[in-house]
C-alpha cells in the first residue's frame, strides 16, 4: 500500500504533536533523493527520514542515522544556509492531499525573523522535497522539473509553487451528503474505483475497506447501489473522515499466512480480519518496520533464487527417477510366478511331449489347482523349468537392487522436499547459509572456493552470524524451541533436547522439528501440547491449510537410523492430534 491520504494525515499528526517547537540541529542528504533532519525537541533528540523517492516515498522518524557523502549536494547547502538552526512551527495538510507541509521560522542573515515552507510531496513517481519562501515562490528542489518533463506544472527556482489539479477529485474533509451522492453514484464505474477517484486522499485499498465495512460489493457499478446503501455508504465514509479529523488513529501491519507483510494502514483494515497483525504507538515505526521486512523479504528471496532453483531442478530430476523405479519394480512382480514354473515343471514335466506350447498340471502350492504353464516348443521341459527359473533369479536381483534404490531415492525426494520447505520459510541470510551448507554436505552443490575456504579468514575478520533455533515462549513460561532447517532439526532433537522434552512435528510431511522443555517432573499443560502443536503446523509444508495432523511423543522415543538424512528421524509409538497453523499465542523471544 502507498502512503495514501489518510495514512499521510496521521504521519501529520504524529509530527505536529513531536515537533511542536523543535529546532533543527542538522540537515544531511544521505541519497541524493533524500534529507534527514536531526531535530531539538522537548523530548529531546529525533532524526526525521524525508525520501522522494519515485519507488518508495516516505517520511518517518528513525533512531538509525545514514552516512553523507563528505560533500553536500547543493540542495542540502540550501537548506543548511536558511533553516539550519530553524524552529518548526507547525506542520500541516492541505485537504487530504499526500502533501506536508513544515512552516519554518528562522533568522537571516540581516538578523530579521524570516519563514520558509518545506514541503515534502508523496506522489509515487511523481514524489518531490520544495522548499519556498514565505510568499510560495520555489527557491529550490530536490528535483528539478521543467517544461520538457511536465506540461502541467515546472518545478524550478523563481516559480510559483501549486499542487496540480488534475484529476478533478473533491476534498473528502469538506464532505457534504449531496455532493457525496451525485459525485460518486453518477459514475459508470465499480464502486471502490468511483470512491478512490471521486475523492483525494482515499487509496484503493481505503475504497475496497469503506466497502467492506458498509456490506456492499465493491465491483458492483456505482450506478446501481440502491438508495439506501448510498446512504449507509455515505455515513461509513463520514465516520471515517471524523476518525482522521481527530486523529483517531491506529496504525497497524496486517500479515499473510507466510508472514508476509501484506498490507498497512493508519486505521483498521476490518477486510484483514482474519490476518495477524501487529498494532503500533506511532506511524513512524509502523513505516520503518514494514519497508524494512518488505525489503529483507524481497532481498532473502532474491538471495535464495538460485538455492531455489537447484533444489526444485533436481527434485524434479528424483522425482522422475522414483517414478521410473517404480515403474521396473512393478514388472517384478511376475517373479515369484516364474519360479513356481519352474518348480512344477520340474516335478511334472515328464508328461510335457516334443512341440507342446503349454502343459496343464496341478498346483501344489495352490491346494493341487490346475495351472497351464507356456512353453517354449523347441526346448526340453527341464530347459524351459532352466528358462524360467532364471527369469525368476533376475527379477529377485532387480527386485532387491530397485528396493534399495527406492529407498535412497525416496529419501532424498524427502530430503528436498523438507529444504523446498524450509526455503520458503528462510528468513535470514544465515538461515539461507545453513541450507547450503546442507546442500553441499548432501553434494546436491558443489562448495565455491570462497566458501571452501570458510573459517579461515583473515585474523580479525567477522564470523557471519549463525542461524539458531526459533525461541518461543508460552504465556505461562514454557519455553517452545522450532528447527529452521534440517540441520537444526537433527541438532535440537539429539543434542539440545532432553529424554524426558517432548517432541513435535507434522505427520507425513516436511516441516520443523518442534521441542518442548519440561520443568521438573511436572506434566505440560494440556494448552502447552496445543500450543506447541499449532507452532509445527505453522512451520512445516501445511503452514497454508486449515487443520495439521500433527505427531508428538517424548524425545527418547525418537531415533535417527544409521546413515539417515539430515531431519529424517523414526519413532514407533506416538500421540496425535489435529492443529491449526497458528503462532499468535506465542512471544518469540531473540
Amino acid at each position: 500500500m502507498a502512503l495514501d491520504g489518510i495514512t499521510v494525515a496521521s504521519i501529520v499528526s504524529e509530527l505536529n504533536t513531536a515537533l511542536a517547537g523543535a529546532r533543527i540541529n542538522k540537515i544531511t542528504q544521505p541519497e541524493p533523493d533524500e534529507i534527514m533532519l536531526t531535530l531539538r525537541t522537548a523530548d529531546g533528540q529525533k532524526r526525521l527520514l524525508m525520501s522522494a523517492s519515485a519507488s518508495l516515498p516516505l517520511i518517518y522518524f528513525t533512531e538509525k542515522n545514514k552516512l553523507s557523502p563528505m560533500t553536500a549536494p547543493n540542495f542540502c547547502m540550501l537548506l543548511r544556509k536558511h533553516i539550519g538552526s530553524g524552529r518548526i512551527l507547525r506542520v500541516w495538510q492541505p485537504s487530504l492531499e499526500r502533501v506536508i507541509h513544515f512552516e519554518i521560522e528562522h533568522y537571516d542573515e540581516m538578523g530579521d525573523l524570516r519563514r520558509k515552507d518545506l514541503i515534502l510531496e508523496l506522489m509515487g513517481k511523481y514524489s518531490n522535497l520544495i522548499f519556498c519562501n514565505e510568499d510560495g515562490m520555489i527557491l529550490d528542489s530536490i528535483k528539478h522539473i521543467g517544461a520538457q518533463t511536465s506540461s502541467v506544472r515546472e518545478v524550478l527556482p523563481g516559480r510559483q509553487y501549486f499542487i496540480p489539479q488534475t484529476q478533478e477529485k473533491e476534498d473528502p474533509t469538506a464532505l457534504t451528503e449531496e455532493q457525496f451522492l451525485q459525485t460518486v453514484f453518477s459514475k459508470p464505474l465499480p464502486l471502490s474505483k468511483a470512491l478512490y477517484t471521486s475523492y483525494t486522499g482515499i487509496s484503493p485499498v481505503m475504497a475496497e475497506e469503506l466497502c467492506y465495512r458498509a456490506s456492499v460489493e465493491s465491483d458492483q457499478s456505482a450506478r446501481e447501489i440502491p438508495q439506501a446503501e448510498q446512504l449507509h455508504l455515505l455515513r461509513i465514509f463520514t465516520e471515517l473522515m471524523e476518525d482522521v479529523r481527530n486523529a483517531h488513529f491506529s496504525p497497524a501491519i496486517y500479515y499473510d499466512e507466510s508472514g508476509m507483510p501484506v498490507e498497512f494502514a493508519s486505521v483498521p483494515l476490518t477486510m484483514y480480519r482474519d490476518y495477524r497483525s501487529a498494532v503500533f504507538s506511532s506511524v513512524s515505526e509502523l513505516l520503518e518496520t514494514y519497508y524494512a521486512q518488505r525489503n529483507a523479504a524481497n532481498r532473502i528471496r532474491q538471495k535464495s533464487a538460485d538455492l531455489r532453483h537447484v533444489v526444485t531442478t533436481i527434485l524434479e530430476r528424483e522425482s522422475r527417477k522414483l517414478d521410473l523405479q517404480h515403474r521396473q519394480l512393478r514388472d517384478t512382480e511376475k517373479r515369484e510366478k516364474f519360479r513356481i514354473y519352474g518348480e512344477l515343471l520340474h516335478t511334472y514335466g515328464y508328461s510335457a511331449q516334443p512341440g507342446d506350447r503349454f502343459i496343464t498340471v496341478p498346483n501344489y502350492y495352490d491346494d493341487n489347482k490346475e495351472i497351464r504353464i507356456p512353453l517354449d516348443e523347441t526346448k526340453s521341459a527341464s530347459d524351459n523349468a532352466k528358462r524360467y527359473f532364471e527369469k525368476y533369479e533376475k527379477q529377485k536381483r532387480t527386485f532387491e537392487a530397485l528396493s534399495e534404490l527406492i529407498k535412497e531415492t525416496q529419501a532424498q525426494v524427502e530430503q528436498l522436499e523438507s529444504i523446498r520447505t524450509f526455503l520458503d520459510q528462510a528468513q535470514t541470510e544465515a538461515d539461507l547459509s545453513q541450507i547450503r551448507d546442507e546442500l553441499v554436505q548432501s553434494d546436491y552443490i558443489r562448495r565455491h572456493g570462497a566458501d571452501a575456504g570458510k573459517g579461515q579468514g583473515k585474523k580479525g575478520a567477522s564470523r557471519p552470524e549463525k542461524s539458531r533455533p526459533y525461541h518461543y515462549r508460552t504465556p505461562d513460561g514454557y519455553d517452545i524451541y522450532v528447527g529452521k532447517n534440517n540441520i537444526q532439526n537433527d541438532e535440537l532433537t539429539f543434542r539440545f533436547a532432553n529424554a524426558g522434552d517432548w517432541w513435535f512435528h507434522a505427520k507425513k510431511m516436511p516441516g520443523s522439528h518442534v521441542i518442548v522443555k519440561r520443568t521438573g517432573d511436572a506434566p505440560l499443560p494440556d494448552h502447552v501440547y496445543e500450543l506447541a502443536a499449532s507452532a509445527a503446523a505453522y512451520y512445516s509444508a501445511g503452514r497454508n491449510a486449515d487443520k495439521v495432523e500433527i505427531d508428538y511423543v517424548q524425545r527418547r522415543e525418537v531415533k535417527k537410523p544409521n546413515g539417515a538424512k539430515p531431519g529424517f528421524v523414526v519413532y514407533y509409538t506416538n500421540y496425535s492430534m489435529v492443529a491449526k497453523p497458528d503462532i499468535e499465542s506465542l512471544t518469540l523471544l531473540q
